[in-house]
């Protein structure tokens, strides 16, 4: 029991002292918490994206993470016909600690996609969101180190507050500029960049001055076609926070089950490496329309003694409605 409460304290600490934004291991699965700029940046008329986290599953709830987004391309017959104007509405929960903690947030996106090349191949992208953030403290959930006795934390705290809960809100910005590219249509890659928290808002339940710290990502991926419409996908993503940082790295081979590159069934099998942390095996599945991804967070870092090896479980759906034109020019777009 001690050593379970104690590695939970210093899990709680360790992450509220890097004020780190949540992550997702799938990144590459949740576009509009990646690069606001990936707003409406698919092949298809609109998508529906969901994920859900579960770490350290090894201590009930401690962090789980929910995201659900919407997002398409608007204006199609007043741009040029390879740029794309996106729009899209991103929702995300965060609960730690069983719920003590809870940050929720509302978003909404927007980005302009520019070709740079007669055929699309080529595109530069500028996209920004706007969040209204609300963060939960329940007092009655918290423990403090004068309430803690042998039998755990059955003391009374001499800690005062007004009420069984603490509210923080505010509007908060983020902006993103992404490229991605091809060499002849079939292959794609792209690089890109994202700013979160450009107005440093202020996040304190009581006294103080805390002011939010900005977070910068770099991403970048492709897609490489093999023989026989399958394909090997790769994505990595670098963050850095008030001097914590986050680097993934790997990727997916892609096989096409039935050989139909119109409808397909693929199956996705690889690894991405949190360096430093966790190995991450994945596995994919592709119907038409509809992808799902697993992950499961192997821990390798020092942690492995309270953790198990275990990191986290994570999964993610994403729908794509294809154009009802068959004729419909394909766009250049990072796969997901």
């Amino acid at each position: 029991m001690k050593k379970t409460v104690c590695f939970l304290i210093l899990l709680c600490i360790g992450r509220l002292a890097s004020a780190q934004d949540p992550n997702f291991s799938q990144f590459f699965a949740s576009p509009l918490t990646l690069n606001p700029a990936l707003t409406g940046k698919f092949d298809g008329v609109l998508r529906v994206a969901g994920n859900y986290r579960n770490q350290w599953p090894t201590i009930n709830n401690a962090f789980t993470t929910y995201t659900a987004s919407i997002d398409g391309s608007i204006l199609k017959s007043h741009v040029p016909e390879f740029d794309q104007f996106g729009v899209g509405l991103l929702a995300f929960s965060d609960k730690s600690g069983n719920g003590v903690l809870q940050n929720n947030f509302i978003g909404l996106s927007t980005a302009y996609h520019k070709a740079l090349d007669e055929n699309g191949f080529n595109q530069l992208g500028l996209g920004f969101q706007g969040t209204f953030v609300t963060k939960t403290l329940n007092i009655n959930g918290l423990h403090f180190e004068d309430m803690l006795r042998s039998d755990g934390f059955t003391g009374i705290t001499t800690e005062s507050f007004s009420g069984t809960s603490m509210h923080v809100s505010y509007f908060d910005l983020n902006a993103g500029m992404l490229f991605n590219g091809s060499t002849d249509g079939s292959n794609n890659y792209y690089v890109g960049a994202s700013m979160y928290h450009l107005t440093r808002p202020k996040e304190t339940f009581q006294e103080g001055n805390y002011l939010k710290d900005p977070r910068l990502t770099l991403q970048a991926g492709g897609m490489m076609p093999l023989a026989d419409n399958n394909a090997f996908h790769f994505s990595a993503i670098h963050s850095r926070q008030a001097g914590a940082y986050n680097t993934v790295i790997g990727g997916a081979y892609m096989l096409n089950l039935d050989n139909d590159p119109e409808s397909p069934r693929n199956l996705y099998l690889g690894s991405w490496f949190r360096l430093g942390d966790a190995a991450i095996p994945y596995i994919g599945l592709e119907f038409g329309s509809l992808h799902f991804g697993a992950t499961y967070d192997v821990n390798l870092s020092k942690l492995k003694p309270g953790s198990n090896m275990r990191g986290g479980a994570e999964f993610s759906l994403i729908y794509v409605q294809k154009a009802s034109d068959p004729n419909a020019k394909k766009l250049n777009c990072p796969k997901f």
